[in-house]
């Protein structure tokens, strides 16, 4: 390891695969250790971890890391955002945590929506409208199917809130990952008492909303993480704000994340508020806003198309193929029953054209919502930043080329969540914004890749059979 400038912090992803940790110079913004390990989730109908091993997993990732993580000066955790983690008097787990992806609330979505005000009600009040990724719906959903659970939780909690909690020993969150529970009015950036009532949760079982820039509190003795007592530890936040504190963004820049999940999103100085709910009114981990847009179906989804044909995940050829990827039901469009649909198959169809139709079908997604997410005035010329496990593979790269028409920057950086993190736990330090701690890192940068002609033909062909297919698509995998 090469002598550090600066105090070393760390920074940690727990994503819903895995949870990284990275030890970062303060000064330079060098990686001088890191570790990670793997989460199981179930399959089946719903997508659930044991929270207990995200404890776990984050425990080897810093023993990976080595006396470097001891030395740290600060740390703060990113983590995947939405999911509910219900806590007895102990602080242990009730049941696994219901993840993001988990789509079984969508019941509860719809009649929750109704229930206050409609649509426009609920993004005038907190920034979005609620689908079945929100910890409002899931809360609501366990309520109606276990309330034996219900009736055990005595705290409720975000992924990155459950481990801040087992570092310092205090219920903390942050408004970036408060914003996406459903429960957070971003117009008064406080705990909506009115949507608490209405399902039932007391405000007392929530974490204190720390603001950014503050000490969510040090480290403490009873643990077993190679962190000195006293370590100070940083709000935290979601990941996909994480994510934008570590590319540093300015408002206006656009971004495209390629993981489990795919998102669109991009800093504004101004509240969003969609009727729509294409659009989710997130707050940033700085004091701004991050209007985003989710799916459910990106990399795992294309990757498993590729695994049914037999092919590699590069092995596309130019196809005339519709296919809709949406093996986990969908969120943008929101289709939380649907299943993959394909559309177009022909005696001479081969397997590499089927793949390029799943990468086509998941970008088409993403970027149906990318002029939403960008205020009026933002340049259009400023190039998309591609991010995510996706972003250095060559198909996600000219897919979006070729369907956005835009030049297209990947930056070089890796691990962009931890990374945003670590800018965070620096910022406790020298006092700065975490954004600009991370731009003075260097992290967006990367190579260009110039923009080409946009493919429109196939950006109206996937939408026309979007529209004609919306019938099977609306309905539920039940009532097939």
């Amino acid at each position: 390891m090469s002598a550090a400038e600066g105090p070393l912090v760390v920074g940690v992803d727990t994503s819903t695969q895995s949870t990284k940790a990275l030890v970062v110079d303060a000064a330079t913004g060098q990686v001088v250790a890191s570790g990670q390990a793997p989460h199981t989730v179930s399959s089946g109908a719903g997508r659930e971890s044991d929270p207990r091993q995200w404890w776990d997993a984050l425990c080897e990732a810093l023993r990976q890391c080595g006396d470097a993580a001891h030395e740290a000066a600060a740390v703060s955790i990113g983590g995947q955002q939405h999911g509910l983690v219900t806590l007895d008097e102990r602080g242990e787990p009730v049941r696994p945590a219901l993840l993001w992806n988990d789509v079984r609330s969508a019941p509860q979505a719809r009649r929750l929506i109704e229930e206050l005000g409609g649509p426009k009600a609920w993004a005038e009040r907190t920034g979005s409208v609620p689908g079945p990724s929100f910890t409002v719906t899931k809360w609501a959903w366990l309520a109606e199917n276990e309330p034996e659970a219900v009736r055990a939780t005595r705290a409720v909690r975000l992924p990155h809130d459950y481990l801040t909690e087992r570092l310092t020993g205090q219920g903390t969150t942050d408004r970036g990952d408060a914003s996406g529970t459903g429960w957070w009015a971003s117009g008064t950036e406080a705990y909506d008492e009115e949507t608490l009532a209405h399902v039932g949760l007391d405000p007392a079982m929530l974490p204190r909303v720390v603001r950014p820039g503050e000490v969510a509190g040090t480290v403490r003795d009873s643990h077993d993480l190679p962190f000195s007592k006293g370590t100070l530890v940083a709000p935290g936040t979601g990941d996909n704000a994480a994510a934008a504190l570590g590319l540093g963004l300015r408002p206006g820049a656009p971004v495209l994340s390629l993981g489990t999940s795919g998102t669109v999103y991009a800093v504004s100085r101004r509240r969003p508020a969609d009727p729509t709910g294409t659009v989710a009114g997130f707050a940033d981990a700085h004091g701004d806003w991050l209007p985003l847009a989710c799916t459910l179906n990106c990399t795992l989804a294309v990757d498993r198309v590729a695994a049914l044909l037999g092919l590699d995940r590069e092995a596309v050829e130019p196809t005339g193929l519709t296919l809709l990827p949406y093996l986990d039901g969908e969120r943008t469009p929101n289709l939380p029953g649907a299943s993959g649909l394909l559309h177009g198959l022909r005696h001479d169809t081969t397997a590499g054209q089927v793949l390029q139709a799943a990468y086509d079908g998941a970008v088409h997604s993403l970027l149906g919502a990318l002029d939403l997410v960008l205020d009026a005035d933002a340049d259009r010329s400023v190039p998309l930043l591609l991010i995510g496990g996706g972003a250095r593979g060559r198909a996600w790269q000219e897919t979006v080329r070729r369907l956005s028409g835009r030049a297209v920057q990947v930056p070089e950086a890796k691990e962009l969540v931890a990374l945003g993190a670590a800018a965070q736990a620096a910022g406790l330090l020298t006092g700065e914004d975490p954004a600009a701690v991370a731009r003075r890192w260097n992290t967006a940068a990367g190579p260009v890749l110039d923009a080409v002609e946009r493919d429109d033909e196939t950006l109206e062909r996937i939408a026309g059979v979007l529209s004609d297919a919306a019938p099977l698509l609306e309905r539920s995998t039940d009532d097939r």
